[in-house]
């Protein structure tokens, strides 16, 4: 298959996708992702886990703020995605205090705590996407930044967060479409060990 259809299927399945999410209502969300943030706290990748990366979560993605206070709380190590041009880097969060609103209206760490992690240091990230497969497939925003940053997180083991309205038969991928190792949705978790 060209890649030209693959980005194609890509655009259709995103469209798709948003549409969907789009019929949840905010009960939902809130319900939803408190059913999968406790999944996730109660897996041994969560207990084994020192340095944990993961989103900011915007308005249409599981709820991570209640995950990121209790991991604080537990003394693990937490970095939130900050981009630098073209570049996805892992910066440090102390503390939900330490953010601001920055470019695009995107939070982000405050300049004055800003301390970055190296990406192999990482040893779980909690992946965003759009849709996943049972095949562990990832279907991305499109901009290339989470496939780059997990290339080089070479140590981490990736994580997905997700509404079971996201789960699909199958994602269109291209070679450099990195897959996660366990998909968390409210009714589900794909992958065995976790």
């Amino acid at each position: 298959m060209s890649d030209e259809n693959i980005s194609a299927r890509k655009k259709i399945l995103r469209q798709e996708i948003n549409s969907r999410l789009k019929t949840l209502s905010q009960e939902e969300r809130v319900q939803f992702s408190r059913v999968v943030v406790e999944k996730f706290l109660a897996s041994t990748i969560y207990k084994n886990s020192a340095v944990i990366m993961a989103y900011l979560s915007t308005a249409e993605e599981i709820q991570l703020n209640e995950f990121i206070s209790i991991a604080l709380k537990d003394g693990k190590i937490l970095a939130v995605p900050f981009i630098e041009g073209h570049e996805m880097k892992a910066v440090c969060l102390p503390s939900l205090d330490a953010l601001e609103v920055g470019a695009y209206k995107i939070l982000t760490v405050k300049r004055d705590v800003r301390q970055f992690i190296d990406a192999e240091k990482i040893d779980c990230v909690i992946t965003p996407g759009l849709a996943f497969d049972d095949n562990f497939s990832r279907l991305g925003k499109g901009g290339g930044y989470y496939d780059k940053f997990l290339s080089r997180a070479v140590n981490a083991k990736k994580i997905a967060l997700a509404y079971d309205c996201q789960l699909v038969e199958k994602v269109p991928i291209e070679p450099h479409d990195l897959k996660v190792d366990a998909v968390i949705t409210p009714t589900k978790i794909l992958e065995g060990g976790i």
